[in-house]
């Protein structure tokens, strides 16, 4: 890694929260779930510049920093070689309703809009937000825009929105301020499947425009 090293802090008795700084909090995640001590853990949870690690118990916390700054100086010494995910291929149709928009203040038509954004290597770095919102690293440089100033109250399941450095397929049902750009049938979050989630931590995302 260069630049700044992750550090580690208290986060009430059974966890430590992970300052990720050069890091991608989703190789940390992962190179840390694959470790056989991480069977004693209750959760591991990455976010946008952090990892939440968090025991069973608030026994053993020296042990577990130790044990989590030896995976950090693994994932430090392989940095450009992140870990595979699996690879999950979600046809788009092109022809959101901020699509225009987007073209505009860009200086781009928008059928390079489409081109750019499918043929960019997408991948999932965490969740949040709401039960299925997986935050897609990957965006183009060219395409990033800030969030809208007024989010919509209410967005549909299979909405593929675009702000920041990021992309979403919306799960539906919640507000949203990210730029709407397309619209995919694939459903990501379905609560009745096992598991209900579609994509993990980690997987590559290949979105694949096809004709509306």
């Amino acid at each position: 890694m260069t630049g700044a090293e992750p550090v580690l802090r208290r986060a009430g008795d059974r966890g430590w929260l992970i300052e990720c700084a050069g890091a991608r909090p989703a190789d940390v995640a992962t190179a840390i779930r694959a470790r056989p001590w991480a069977s004693g853990l209750r959760d591991v949870v990455p976010a946008a510049t952090t990892v939440l690690v968090v025991a069973e118990t608030a026994a053993g916390m020296v042990p577990l920093a130790a044990a989590l700054r030896a995976v950090l100086a693994e994932v430090g010494a392989r940095e450009s070689r992140p870990a595979p995910g699996r690879t999950v291929v979600i046809p788009v149709r092109y022809e959101g309703v901020d699509l225009a928009a987007v073209a505009e203040r860009v200086g781009l038509a928008p059928g390079e809009i489409a081109r750019r954004h499918a043929e960019a290597e997408h991948a999932v770095a965490f969740f949040g937000f709401a039960p299925g919102f997986a935050y897609l690293d990957g965006l183009p440089e060219r395409l990033r825009l800030p969030r809208l100033a007024s989010p919509r109250p209410r967005v549909a399941a299979g909405v593929v929105a675009i702000a920041g450095s990021q992309t979403v397929v919306y799960p539906g049902g919640t507000p949203g301020g990210w730029h709407q750009i397309g619209v995919t049938a694939e459903r990501l979050w379905d609560v009745e499947a096992q598991p209900p989630n579609r994509l993990s931590i980690g997987d590559r995302v290949v979105f694949e425009a096809v004709v509306p």
